[in-house]
């Protein structure tokens, strides 16, 4: 069984910065490719970042593209999502999710229905 929990969130002023960790366990992780998503008081979850198996590949919504960085150490079993110039408008519950992968691949992935496995969440709240 796969478990995801993350870690790093909190309050933090318009403009300054934060570093979300996302640990697992219950699988070899370089068979996991890794999103991070968020969801709004009254919004849909929304896609944030993804990265590939091997963190070779990565890819972010238009809406942190700049701010945001995704990455992962597989010997630690963690993904990370550094976020820097916060904005009011990023507070959400930040999760992290994984997807199973069989074979190598080099993709990310973007659609919450790819993933397989979802951590609690980790609120961020952006004040301005």
């Amino acid at each position: 069984q796969v478990q995801l929990v993350e870690s790093g969130g909190g309050l933090v002023q318009a403009g300054g910065s934060l570093r979300l960790s996302c640990a697992a366990s219950g699988r070899t992780f370089s068979t996991l490719a890794m999103g991070w998503f968020r969801q709004a008081p009254g919004k849909e979850r929304d896609f944030v970042a993804a990265i590939s198996v091997y963190g070779g590949n990565t890819y972010s919504a238009d809406s942190v593209k700049g701010r945001f960085t995704i990455s992962r150490d597989n010997a630690k079993n963690t993904v990370y999502l550094q976020m820097n110039s916060l904005k009011p408008e990023d507070t959400a519950i930040y999760s992290c999710a994984g997807k199973a992968l069989s074979y190598v691949s080099y993709r990310y992935f973007t659609a919450k229905n790819d993933y397989d496995y979802w951590g609690q969440g980790t609120q961020v709240t952006v004040s301005s």
